[in-house]
């Protein structure tokens, strides 16, 4: 049988509040909403959040709160989601394209002032938007030190904090995106929460509390949101087991090829958001020797803006773009589909 490469992780506790909701006749935004951020604030601690319909929906809501004017620029990474450019366009923002590194998918204070310096002169950056990709964590502290608002999105990697002897919860820019589609660390089968920490950038969310229905999060997607933020714990847990059998496959990979792994600041804290392998030359061998044993593989990078080929200056992203691949990672995977896939990796041509 063929291994999926993505599930979302709903057990009968899901079904079951999906359900009730269903008969309950609440599908629209109300009491379940409500209650998911409760629920989320008890884990994250945030002054205030707004529970939307969507990550595009909150990406907008963040930089109106910021206060961006058309006519003015936001940093973002090339490996950023493709709706970024979006809904920078209908702002009519401008966006500075930052570049990666081959050891790390996303960017740093390093690049971002490279990008800046070449920006012309009287174009103003007014926010740098920091996509956690595949799960990996900048180093947001160094990013802020350079005086522009920064909104993180933690859609990827959310619940890392959870590998801690101390787990706690933490957010370091302005605005915090949780998005919560079909393929983000929680799902609901859509939408997204917008959170700020501090009682000040809470205030200024505050501003679209007023927003209309149809901006605002159904409850039937709450309901199911509010179970999936309880088993956080269990599905991080479960990732790190299923982690470290891919990564003692590549280990034995590694000795006869040069596929290699990103490999985060602190790997103790990463969230196994997935198993991703840099290929030494293209994707098509490898991705036809996982169709022949049947497990689904998929270029990492297909969805991104430089996925879709609007990255001509960012060279490491483009090439990324053509090498790197993801494999089945999720905690609905069974022991037989676990070891099938450890197999595969150790023998990729």
């Amino acid at each position: 049988m063929k291994v999926e490469i993505f599930s979302p992780t709903i057990r009968r506790k899901e079904m079951d509040a999906v359900l009730t909701a269903m008969v309950e006749e609440q599908i629209g935004p109300g009491e379940r909403s409500r209650l998911l951020i409760q629920i989320a604030k008890e884990q994250l601690s945030f002054d205030y959040a707004l529970a939307l319909r969507s990550p595009a929906v909150a990406l907008a809501a963040a930089l109106k709160a910021l206060n961006a004017q058309a006519g003015q620029a936001v940093v973002i990474s090339a490996l950023s989601p493709r709706y970024y450019l979006q809904v920078l366009q209908d702002m009519h923002l401008t966006p500075l394209l930052c570049d990666v590194t081959f050891d790390f998918p996303v960017i740093g204070r390093d690049s971002i002032e490279s990008v800046i310096a070449k920006k012309p002169e009287n174009l103003t950056v007014c926010a740098v938007i920091l996509h956690h990709t595949l799960g990996y964590a900048p180093d947001t502290n160094a990013i802020l030190e350079l005086g522009i608002p920064v909104i993180e999105d933690i859609s990827q990697s959310y619940g890392s904090w959870l590998l801690r002897e101390n787990p706690q919860a933490k957010a370091d820019g302005v605005f915090t995106i949780l998005g919560l589609e079909e393929r983000d660390m929680l799902t609901a089968g859509g939408g997204a929460l917008l959170y700020a920490m501090n009682r000040k950038d809470g205030t200024a969310l505050r501003a679209f509390a007023g927003l209309a229905n149809e901006y605002c999060l159904p409850d039937i997607n709450a309901a199911l949101a509010v179970v999936q933020f309880k088993e956080i714990q269990r599905n991080v847990e479960r990732r790190r087991d299923i982690a470290e059998v891919f990564i003692h496959a590549s280990l034995s990979l590694s000795s006869r090829t040069k596929h290699k792994r990103f490999i985060p600041i602190n790997e103790t804290e990463y969230c196994n958001y997935s198993f991703s392998l840099v290929l030494e030359t293209g994707l098509k061998d490898v991705v036809a020797y996982a169709k022949k044993k049947e497990i689904e593989i998929e270029n990492a990078f297909e969805n991104t803006i430089a996925g879709a080929g609007f990255s001509p200056d960012c060279p490491v992203s483009n090439s990324l773009v053509l090498r790197t691949v993801i494999f089945p990672m999720y905690p609905m995977l069974r022991s037989q589909e676990v070891e099938r896939i450890s197999r595969l990796i150790m023998t990729l041509p």
